[in-house]
């Protein structure tokens, strides 16, 4: 049997990190197993569906790497991959209720007849679970035929997996309740129920319920922010599934090969936006220099930047530093330019260490008489400044670094005095000294 398996999200918003994980996951397992992914719309709520909500969903989607081999723009033989274009689907379906008197009108809408029986179901993920349909009262017969002449989405939902011959439906445990009812109609139906895998919610750090409005909800916002999409999917990965080592940091391939469902865990995940940041910086560590800084230069220009002939080279000395290309002109905005900010708090730091300060301008006097100039060359000039004035090299350190760049960290040392040349270094140390 070919795995089939789907993601069908309703384009009344963003794609949400949640969404992006059910189809990560749909995704992988369907990969992994050499079968079929397919994505399809359910987009018959008008009121409240958007066409920039839909191509925000494509756009995420497609930014993820997660391609679907049937669906919108790549049609397939089970389409229309829209909700809204399959009503005659729907009709068809509806009338093989009617026939075996598994509806009924009440109040203009029509209703599913359930079965008074205990349904028990086997989840991949969360077990077997049982509903008992005996007793009315808790378990109404429910609609699925509006009076308005609208299914709702349980009933079309059913007839979709049925009609796209869905393998394996692979969803939040938000709907894990509402699975015995799809059972009920897939039976009503005569129809094969797909294998259902119902993974854990995603909840914040302190275990309240992530909401749209918390960091990192959006997959958009996450190239606007200078994330790489494989980091991403990496992360979303390990939100619920488990690779029972001790491993975090997987490429998309290594994901496919590695992914089961045996493997998802059952208790809730905790979204980790810092965990995310770190994810994505060990990719970004993983790029060469070339396609790092080509990355990161979008980012640059964004900020106004000037783009030097040695870019590549200011680039490469934060590669290691930056956890976001977004972090990237921050980082090397004093190498680029002349002006800059600085730290109060590594000036105050600097300042501190009296007898430092006053040897920057005898630094700078020594920075001038070096005429080979290189890192090597200059801390040498440091160390004998230091020597003179019985003071440690170490000392001179620190008051150095901020009177280069502004802060307390960043790049190495020996990358910001190569990269500034002699004339800025010195003129920095003075500009420094005289503040």
């Amino acid at each position: 049997m070919s795995i089939r398996t789907r993601f069908a999200p309703s384009p009344t918003g963003y794609l949400h990190v949640g969404g992006a994980r059910t189809a990560l996951f749909s995704w992988l397992f369907a990969r992994n197993h050499g079968g079929a992914f397919i994505l399809r719309v359910e987009d018959t709520d008008e009121a409240r569906n958007t066409e920039e909500a839909r191509q925000a969903i494509f756009d995420g989607m497609s930014w993820l790497g997660l391609d679907w081999d049937e669906g919108p723009d790549k049609g397939g033989n089970f389409g229309p991959y829209f909700q809204s274009e399959r009503r005659d689907i729907y009709d068809k379906w509806f009338e093989k209720l009617a026939a075996a008197d598994r509806v009924y009108q009440d109040a203009g809408a029509w209703r599913f007849r359930f079965e008074r029986k205990p349904v028990t179901m086997n989840d991949l993920v969360c077990g077997e679970v049982t509903i008992d349909y005996r007793d009315e009262s808790n378990t109404p017969d429910m609609v699925v035929k509006r009076s308005d002449g609208s299914y709702v989405f349980h009933f079309v939902n059913v007839v979709d997996d049925l009609e796209m011959e869905i393998t394996h439906v692979i969803r939040g445990e938000d709907h894990l309740m509402n699975t015995p009812k799809h059972l009920q109609l897939i039976e009503a139906l005569s129809g094969t129920a797909p294998q259902y895998a119902h993974i854990p919610l995603i909840l914040n750090p302190d275990g309240s319920k992530m909401s749209k409005r918390d960091a990192g909800a959006a997959v958009g916002d996450y190239p606007r922010q200078g994330f790489l999409p494989g980091a991403v999917v990496n992360f979303i990965s390990l939100l619920g599934w488990n690779p029972k080592t001790d491993e975090e940091i997987f490429t998309m391939d290594e994901l496919v090969g590695r992914f089961s469902l045996e493997n998802v865990n059952r208790a809730p995940a905790r979204f980790d936006f810092e965990k995310c940041k770190w994810v994505n910086q060990q990719h970004l560590m993983k790029l060469g220099i070339e396609d790092f800084a080509v990355a990161a230069k979008p980012f640059v220009q964004d900020a106004n930047l000037p783009i030097s002939e040695n870019y590549t080279a200011v680039i490469a000395a934060v590669k290691e530093k930056v956890r976001t290309l977004g972090e990237v002109p921050a980082a090397v905005d004093f190498l680029m330019q002349d002006e800059f900010s600085y730290d109060d708090e590594a000036v105050a730091k600097a300042r501190g260490n009296a007898a430092a300060n006053g040897l920057l301008v005898e630094l700078a006097c020594g920075f001038d008489a070096i005429t080979d100039w290189s890192a090597d060359a200059a801390k040498a000039v440091l160390s004998e400044v230091a020597k003179a004035a019985g003071a440690k090299p170490g000392q001179l350190m620190f008051p150095l670094r901020v009177a280069l760049s502004g802060r307390g960290h960043g790049p190495d040392l020996s990358d910001i005095l190569n990269l500034l040349g002699k004339d800025r270094c010195a003129r920095r140390v003075r500009r420094f000294a005289g503040m």
